[in-house]
């Protein structure tokens, strides 16, 4: 008897380009949106609910709104980087469980390669943080840097074992023809590329690229009209971890909150996980997070990821199957997106066969927000194969 829950992943699309020259940020939200609509076997006159952040042009939801015609009930525009739209998949389902939508659709697009035109969200000057932490000039890979030299330092992790990471997703983004970063690396191309922020080298940083991706979740109802290929959101789970006013503990993140409470909604255990598509920014936000969601016990990250586990095929928790951030794409440095779609994939049977996991019935989806040494969103999903 399959497991109950609340809606369904009815529709998943990712753009195909890497590099949007002449293509805008809403028309890649719609483009995105068109493909995850067919893909589902609905149009935009079904779509009753929209869910999109601060990736969106103009006035978020609003603008996207009216650019792709949509007449919606229930709009969503919740902003946590990275992690919103893992977050908004569990948002949907529980705006469907009010009976607030039937359709929604979630969009995510970006072209973080080319300056995008008019207004964005401000997260500079008038930030309450800004002041405090703005004249110290920080960049992303240093504060990611910071939180990988106090791992390091706390429990013995070696830039060798981070690059186990990279090794294995590019393992898998060999056999993925949109990938950015298509190459096979070793752990010694790793630590041979040039030195970026001390721990992290040039290939422990994620790719950057333009594109997008769209999903599309619908009630139970709905779901059991469109045929085997929906997919059950079981558990969602989200969580919020700041500087606590300077008192950070930099060597765990937001995972160890989300994680627990999106297994305990699914009534399971990270044993239970076929695979997991884990948000990969860096190297380093990959070993934390797998500590954080329970798949090894903190500090053992190091040596779970060097004994090749990530590798499908080869380990027991085959990792971003589509090469993830590190080697794939990450549009608009927001990779939550996609990790739902590959999970997708994978649970259909319908990754590459390369890297496709037998027989899997239970995935794992996680977005971060933010950076891992400040203050961040993370956001877990479980999800099951419609027979789960």
């Amino acid at each position: 008897m399959g497991r109950p829950c609340k809606a369904y992943i009815a529709g998943a699309y990712e753009h195909p380009t890497r590099h949007a020259v002449d293509i805008s940020v809403a028309q890649l939200h719609a483009d995105v949106a068109r493909g995850a609509l067919a893909d589902a076997g609905l149009t935009k006159a079904d779509v009753d609910g929209y869910f999109c952040a601060g990736d969106a042009p103009g006035l978020g939801g609003l603008s996207m709104a009216e650019y792709m015609g949509l007449d919606l009930r229930y709009t969503d525009t919740t902003e946590t980087g990275g992690s919103s739209y893992v977050i908004h998949l569990g948002h949907a389902a529980e705006a469907i469980a009010a009976g607030k939508c039937s359709v929604a659709l979630i969009t995510l697009a970006g072209r973080p390669k080319m300056a995008n035109p008019g207004p964005t969200r401000n997260y500079g000057d008038d930030t309450p943080d800004g002041g405090f932490e703005a004249p110290f000039s920080p960049t992303i890979v240093n504060n990611y840097a910071m939180a990988a030299m106090r791992h390091c330092h706390e429990f013995g992790t070696t830039s060798e074992q981070l690059a186990w990471i990279k090794v294995a997703a590019s393992q898998h983004a060999q056999h993925n023809k949109h990938a950015v970063r298509q190459e096979v690396v070793t752990v010694e191309d790793v630590l041979n590329s040039p030195m970026i922020a001390d721990p992290l080298h040039r290939l422990d940083c994620c790719v950057i690229s333009d594109g997008g991706g769209a999903l599309v979740v619908v009630s139970p109802e709905i779901a059991k009209s469109l045929g085997d290929r929906c997919v059950k959101l079981l558990g969602q789970g989200e969580a919020v971890k700041h500087l606590n006013g300077g008192r950070i503990d930099l060597t765990y993140t937001g995972a160890v909150h989300s994680g627990p409470r999106a297994f305990e909604e699914a009534n399971l255990t990270p044993a239970d996980m076929d695979c997991a598509m884990i948000y990969d920014s860096f190297t380093i936000t990959v070993l934390m997070t797998l500590e954080d969601l329970g798949f090894c016990e903190k500090g053992q990250g190091g040596r779970f990821v060097a004994d090749g586990n990530l590798i499908s095929g080869v380990g027991k928790l085959p990792f971003n199957t589509d090469g993830g951030g590190l080697c794939n794409n990450h549009p608009t440095n927001r990779g939550g997106m996609t990790k739902v779609i590959e999970a997708v994939r994978q649970l259909r049977g319908e990754a590459h066969p390369k890297v496709q996991v037998p027989d899997c019935t239970l995935a794992l989806a996680h977005g971060t927000g933010g950076q891992i040494a400040t203050r961040m969103g993370s956001a877990t999903a479980i999800l099951g194969r419609n027979d789960a």
